[in-house]
């Protein structure tokens, strides 16, 4: 890891004395709580619909896992090659990450254990490299080169698994999932980088089109979706033969963007995001809820004037992509970023705004100030500051007291306490939103 010690500052901002925080309140917003109680047996039931007479006896079947975080990721895992070991298949894993972990091996595996995949959990071995093997082009101006992992290629069989959601940087039929898990995931970090040179605004197109070459090319045997619900729990997991996999991963975006969690309000002056990751969102902090994106897809979703990041998630092994979006940051936030990681993620995607450094102050107390002291014509007194976990937890968050009477009549919000001062650590951080 690449890491840089940045030093304290000191220096003088006009005005500073007189930023006056506001007195937050909890709230909680209500979301559809469809959720799939019994993981396990949703999946014995659906691979008995699709599976069921798959001649599978004594092949080696590759199955994909992503960076993505998942609840019950190791789980799901294990029962997808539970279910193929009982129809007579030796699955494996393969790590289908990209550029993620830094494009390593090494860094793919420390991902997989952060999720608690490993061979002794899942029962399967796990074979992560990133030699890829070209399996054909798209039909495009340049010829685009589509690529597979070199050990999935080989296997006799390959089941793709990844969360369906909306994606950080385009909006199209096929964003982030199945498709893409063929597109780019395990295209590993040269395929993935290849695809990105086409640049984002070519994604909705040539996504579809490079998982129709590895579909014609490549033996997939079938396609693992889930979708989280607004409360970071399974709202579905499907099994799609591999005939079923275009129109079904289309399907369970649909249903992915029905339940995704946004604001229901608008309009505020300082949003304090506790955490970002890749576990969290492509972009660390998910634009389809903050409205801050590297495209302009996202511009309408939402508004803030200032954006503050306090810190990295466990789960993003300190890549901090998406951290260029933030207007103001902390000392703590940068000390504990690996760069070369995060970089060599942005160069890949060519996304490199996302590893702009913000400005930054010792302690958040100072980043909270800076952040309210910076917005033109504000009223102190009427300050509208929203304090979230990540963007996955928006069912329970932190508001100014100026919001409440504007929220205390919003369908499906509960105001949960009352107003009470921010309290920060003899350093001047907060404690992490519970």
């Amino acid at each position: 890891m690449k890491m840089i010690d940045f030093p304290e500052l000191s220096f003088p901002i006009q005005g500073l004395d007189d930023v006056a925080l506001p007195r937050m309140a909890r709230v909680r917003q209500l979301y559809a709580r469809d959720t799939v109680r019994d993981i396990p047996a949703r999946l014995r039931e659906e691979f008995a619909r699709c599976a069921d007479g798959a001649d599978m006896r004594g092949k080696r079947i590759a199955v994909t896992v992503g960076s993505r975080g998942i609840p019950h990721n190791a789980l799901i895992v294990r029962t997808i090659c539970d279910a193929l070991r009982a129809r007579g298949a030796s699955p494996f894993i393969v790590p289908a990450m990209g550029s993620h972990g830094g494009g390593t091996v090494e860094g793919n595996l420390e991902i997989l254990t952060g999720y608690g995949i490993t061979e002794a959990n899942v029962g399967a071995p796990i074979c992560a490299s990133m030699d890829v093997v070209q399996i054909g082009a798209l039909d495009d101006s340049a010829d685009t080169p589509v690529y597979c992992d070199r050990m999935a290629a080989q296997a006799d069989g390959i089941v793709l698994y990844n969360k369906v959601k909306p994606h950080t940087d385009f909006k199209g039929v096929h964003e982030s999932g199945l498709l893409k898990m063929m597109a780019i995931g395990l295209a590993k970090h040269k395929g993935c980088s290849t695809l990105h040179r086409r640049g984002f605004d070519t994604f909705a197109e040539n996504i579809p089109k490079a998982a129709k070459v590895f579909l014609e090319k490549m033996p997939v045997l079938f396609g693992v979706g889930v979708v989280q619900n607004a409360y970071d729990d399974i709202a579905d997991i499907r099994v799609f033969a591999r005939d079923e996999i275009v129109e079904g991963d289309a399907a369970l975006l649909r249903r992915a963007k029905a339940v995704f969690p946004r604001f229901r309000f608008d309009d505020i002056d300082v949003l304090v995001i506790d955490r970002i990751g890749k576990d969290i969102s492509g972009e660390g902090a998910d634009p389809n809820v903050t409205g801050r994106g590297f495209m302009p897809y996202f511009k309408d979703d939402f508004h803030c004037r200032r954006l503050f990041i306090r810190g990295l998630s466990e789960g993003s092994h300190h890549n901090a992509c998406g951290l260029g979006l933030a207007d103001i940051t902390t000392r703590r936030c940068l000390n504990d970023v690996d760069w070369e990681s995060t970089w060599v993620n942005l160069t890949t995607n060519t996304m490199i705004d996302g590893g702009k450094i913000p400005m930054y102050m010792n302690s958040d107390l100072d980043a909270l100030r800076v952040a309210l002291r910076t917005c033109s014509r504000i009223d102190y007194a009427k300050a509208r500051v929203v304090r979230i976990r990540d963007t996955l937890s928006l069912f329970e968050f932190e508001v100014s007291e100026p919001m409440l009477e504007e929220l205390k009549d919003t369908e499906g919000v509960e105001i949960l306490s009352k107003p009470y001062a921010l309290s920060f650590d003899e350093d001047g951080y907060l404690a992490d939103f519970e």
